[in-house]
């Protein structure tokens, strides 16, 4: 495959890693930080940093596609699998969607299909050193095949759910998927906060059609 049959349409290839995110980044105490993994599952728990460092590791090359158009091939990144976390709470047949949280209330939605896929990560390498904390560092999503806010940094847990939630950019206007082959780079208008509310209740009660 040539590089430009890996760029995505809209796309242009740097070398550079640029730091985009919103806010601040935060000071995170790894002492004190936990991963969970809640909602629909069997077994939710949550586990400390050090035993998140502990656990299978894998290695993965990807490029990586930034909404704001930007590209960086060729990264190398490190970090458990995501099957590998899912596989341990026993996921429910009846979820579908996953709400990712992050540090400082930051979330954002995947489908489990997308979430649910080898080269996933719960990374905290990249080229083989450890995250810079403007990267994400302790630990950060990665999900290469979307554009890159879906790997959102400072990540802290998974929450397994029966119906789409949108995170906090999809309230704002982002795509709920976000696939750069076919540019799904925004959805419309941002959600209202009654329209945001409906959806968290309704999701607590099991979704519709559960």
């Amino acid at each position: 495959m040539t590089v430009v049959d890996r760029v995505p349409p809209g796309q242009v290839v740097t070398a550079k890693w640029p730091v985009l995110h919103y806010g601040n980044v935060p000071r995170v105490d790894t002492s004190a930080w936990t991963f969970a993994v809640s909602g629909l599952v069997e077994r939710p728990y949550s586990i400390s940093y050090d035993e998140l460092l502990t656990l299978p590791r894998k290695t993965v090359t990807c490029d990586i596609h930034c909404v704001t158009t930007w590209s960086r091939l060729d990264n190398t990144f490190e970090g458990v699998p995501v099957r590998l976390l899912l596989e341990r709470a026993g996921v429910k047949s009846e979820a579908r969607y996953c709400l990712v949280l992050a540090e400082q209330d930051f979330t954002t939605n995947l489908p489990l299909a997308d979430l649910d896929r080898s080269d996933n990560l719960v990374a905290f390498k990249w080229g083989g050193e450890w995250l810079t904390p403007e990267h994400g560092w302790p630990a950060r999503l990665l999900v290469p095949h979307l554009y890159f806010w879906k790997s959102a940094k400072w990540v802290r847990g998974f929450e397994l759910l029966a119906d789409d939630m949108p995170g906090f950019w999809e309230q704002n206007g982002y795509h709920m998927r976000g696939d750069p082959w076919t540019e799904e780079r925004y959805g419309g208008r941002g959600l209202t906060q009654h329209e945001i509310n409906r959806l968290r209740n309704r999701s607590k009660k099991g979704g519709v059609g559960t």
